[in-house]
């Protein structure tokens, strides 16, 4: 087998190093220090550690390979337009979490506990950003078509922990008085918000063209996975097609609803990052590595462009 330039810098135990400060270079330079963007920077840094985690509880990969955190760091990092928001950090945090989690319930359908801190993760996002619990039904699908975890027990231990976060805040509400009832009302109310005509307007050059370049990612990623999955185990068979899943249910999202990008965006790169490493990681054609350089150049591009648009040092 040659081994092409993906495959080298693939299985390179170098690769997440240079990658990871990489990445503190482009937060640096976007105004870590000087905008305090302190919390997003340490949600960023636990979501790649998670993804991490994943990747080697799971074998996500079937050889040697840091590919998935280097693909999670160079794609949030060309998407430098999310560091400023402080719930979106949260929120992704969050999601990445809740994704670990719940794989620890794998074909357990008495898995109550690890079924309720899922839960409880994505009701804190729900704190923070109501529209977070649209993924509820992404994750009762997952729970039942590919983990195989979901029965009446760990249903009531998912709505549990949902519920959990509303109960500890409910008496800091009532103690506040009618007003912050009414803040957590209106809070709750913005998941009705439903437009029946989507108005894509609202989203600049800079976002449509990075969900584009997501997009791209993800099909060509999906495809190889599809035809070439039975080279790998059934439970990491069943990660990547919750993981298509999730991802094809954030496109439909954003595309009824364009309001929810910055969550849905988050959301894609966490599922989207595994995809597209599985592919680069474990093919080895000519095309294909002339296929990595062009997407390596691609996100260095997206990263320059957004980092113009967006820094306070330009």
């Amino acid at each position: 087998m040659i081994k092409r330039l993906q495959n080298r810098i693939a299985e390179s135990r170098y690769a997440l190093p240079v990658t990871a400060f990489y990445a503190i270079l482009i937060w640096l330079t976007a105004g870590l220090v000087s905008q305090q963007w302190w919390v997003q920077f340490g949600c960023f840094v636990l979501s790649a550690w998670m993804m991490m985690q994943l990747n080697n509880e799971n074998l996500l990969i079937r050889i040697y390979s840091r590919l998935v955190s280097c693909a999670y760091l160079a794609i949030t990092c060309a998407a430098v337009f999310l560091f400023p928001s402080r719930s979106g950090a949260l929120m992704q945090m969050g999601a990445a979490l809740a994704l670990y989690l719940l794989w620890h319930s794998y074909q357990d359908r008495d898995s109550v506990g690890w079924t309720f801190y899922t839960f409880l993760c994505l009701g804190i996002g729900s704190i923070i950003q109501s529209q977070v619990l649209y993924y509820l039904p992404a994750f009762w699908i997952m729970m039942a078509w590919f983990i195989f975890s979901l029965s009446w027990r760990t249903f009531f231990a998912s709505l549990l922990g949902l519920l959990t976060p509303y109960w500890f805040c409910l008496p800091y509400y009532v103690y506040q008085g009618e007003d912050s009832l009414a803040l957590l009302s209106s809070h709750l109310s913005s998941l009705f918000d439903i437009v029946s005509r989507p108005d894509y307007t609202m989203l600049n050059l800079s976002q449509l063209t990075f969900l584009g370049f997501l997009v791209v990612l993800f099909v060509i990623g999906a495809i190889h996975f599809i035809l070439t999955s039975y080279k790998d185990k059934i439970h990491v068979r069943q990660i990547y097609y919750s993981f298509i899943m999730v991802a094809i249910y954030s496109l439909l999202l954003v595309v009824v609803q364009p309001q929810c990008y910055d969550m849905v965006i988050r959301v894609l790169i966490l599922v989207v990052s595994p995809i597209v490493a599985h592919f680069f990681a474990l093919t080895h054609t000519r095309l294909t590595n002339i296929l990595f350089i062009v997407i390596i150049i691609m996100t260095l591009l997206f990263t320059g462009y957004n980092l113009w648009m967006s820094s306070s040092l330009f």
